[in-house]
């Protein structure tokens, strides 16, 4: 099975648009999970123009009630407030994505000549806490293998480059999953675990879904654009249904 976490960092954007609680982020939560949704993502920022700190408290105390059908995967670079907001929180998840200056979103995978050290040291001590670490990572061998080497339990594969050959048609779609199916295959001999995210939508979920070893897939911007036209119960049961046809 193929789990979907949703990622609601656009419920707050619309939020902080305005000001004030309105739409209320764990409300979405609470929408998400009763339709089905077997995780929640957040990216809080360090300019938390979407998710802020406090919401990720609320939503740990949201998701405290539910036990342990619904997981709590926080992502974001590894800047000291976010690591200590993460081991205050104890999340299921931990994923640790690179950030570049003023991005609007993400744009790569971690570089594999990223220095070691550090991250290694960060990766470690989020295990000790017993959070699982995925890093996200472009889907070719040496950035795989360099998540391994640091300790990773899982790799997020950045899947914006296969939304992009899905769009130009069949055969650049087929060629992208081939790269990412490489890459899946690989991360799983190496005992990682395979999560993606990035662009995924109700139409290239339908090739993506069959990827090997696909653990989880995090989506927020398609589902809840698709909420505005159909409703965010809908939406995430619709996502629900794509993936289990796999």
């Amino acid at each position: 099975m193929i789990r979907l976490s949703v990622n609601v960092n656009k419920v707050a954007t619309i939020r902080n648009s305005r000001g004030g609680r309105v739409p209320s982020v764990c409300e979405a939560v609470q929408v998400c999970t009763s339709a089905g949704a077997h995780g929640i993502t957040v990216h809080p920022r360090a300019d938390a123009r979407h998710i802020t700190a406090a919401d990720v408290h609320d939503i740990a105390g949201c998701l405290s009630t539910m036990g342990a059908r619904v997981e709590y995967n926080i992502e974001g670079d590894p800047r000291p407030d976010l690591l200590e907001l993460v081991h205050a929180v104890q999340p299921d998840q931990c994923t640790l994505v690179p950030v570049r200056p003023a991005e609007i979103t993400s744009q790569a995978g971690w570089a594999a000549d990223t220095p070691r050290k550090a991250l290694a040291r960060v990766v470690g001590r989020l295990r000790a806490a017993r959070i699982r670490v995925s890093l996200f990572v472009d889907p070719d061998e040496t950035s795989i293998r360099w998540a391994a080497d640091l300790g990773a339990n899982r790799v997020e594969l950045y899947t914006e480059p296969f939304a992009r050959a899905f769009e130009r048609g069949d055969e650049e779609a087929r060629r992208s999953f081939a790269v990412y199916a490489r890459a899946a295959e690989l991360a799983h001999s190496l005992g990682l675990g395979v999560n993606a995210g990035h662009d995924l939508d109700l139409d290239n979920l339908v090739m993506f879904r069959r990827l090997p070893h696909l653990n989880e897939v995090s989506i927020g911007h398609a589902l809840v654009s698709h909420a505005v036209f159909v409703g965010l119960s809908r939406s995430v049961r619709e996502f629900l249904d794509v993936l289990a046809a796999s």
